[in-house]
């Protein structure tokens, strides 16, 4: 059950709220103070990954030779407001839901007008469960996790109820300028009928990127079904890892 009330800080015109997770309060904007995260970043199709994510409403950023961007990551929250914690995302870029119908998509890329779709988003914990369910409506569920994030070659496995979904490897990358790296930008997500956009900033440092560079096996669970019908397992796009990541979300709204 999750609850919502506004936070003390609202008084004095700071646009806060604090919302009741399993009878603990969780108060926004939360921070994620250290994490750990690695990824690959795919070309595919962009028909059938519209197709795929129809649900939303939303439409895929649509690239030169029509193609969209899906990421696939894996996170390790080591100290954050919602506790520790692994986490697996499926993503993909798709247009603001502001921008104005014929508007270019490179350049929504480009100046940061375009939105990133949680398409998928399996965890290990039963808080963060119902916290990201709960207060950004995010597709989380639970699975299980072997990863590693603390190797020069990054990788993580992800099962649910004994089957594969996905094992990703990623090779080391060439280091990135922390500052070209930060980024603040707005995360859409879609369960029980309803899309809403949450504003997410991240603070990398010690990130590692490379063109390629990563192995994505797939197995036959139907997130892997869905995967590899957008032509994966192929060649990546790009690979990086982040040593240190900081992160926060503010509250969700319903678009």
């Amino acid at each position: 059950m999750t609850t919502r009330r506004p936070g003390a800080a609202a008084q004095k015109g700071v646009d806060m709220s604090t919302h009741t997770i399993l009878g603990r309060e969780v108060r926004m904007p939360v921070r994620i103070r250290l994490a750990h995260a690695f990824m690959a970043t795919y070309l595919v199709p962009a028909e059938p990954a519209q197709r795929l994510i129809d649900y939303s409403g939303l439409r895929i950023l649509r690239l030169p030779g029509g193609r969209a961007m899906c990421t696939l990551v894996f996170v390790d929250y080591v100290d954050g407001d919602l506790g520790p914690y692994h986490e697996f995302g499926v993503s993909f870029m798709v247009r603001h839901h502001t921008a104005a119908s014929g508007s270019g998509n490179l350049k929504a890329l480009v100046t940061g007008r375009a939105g990133v779709l949680i398409h998928r988003l399996p965890v290990d914990g039963d808080f963060t469960l119902a916290a990201g369910r709960g207060i950004w409506g995010f597709p989380k569920e639970l699975a299980e996790f072997v990863v590693d994030h603390g190797g020069r070659t990054r990788s993580g496995a992800l099962h649910q109820n004994g089957q594969l979904i996905a094992d990703l490897t990623v090779r080391p990358g060439f280091a990135t300028p922390n500052r070209a790296a930060a980024s603040s930008f707005d995360a859409y997500s879609h369960i029980d009928g309803v899309t809403r956009c949450t504003r997410w900033e991240m603070r990398p440092s010690g990130m590692r990127a490379r063109l390629g560079g990563a192995r994505l096996t797939l197995g036959d669970h139907e997130i892997a079904a869905e995967l590899r019908s957008l032509g994966l397992p192929r060649r990546a796009l790009m690979s990086s890892s982040v040593s240190r990541l900081a992160m926060t979300f503010e509250d969700a709204t319903a678009i």
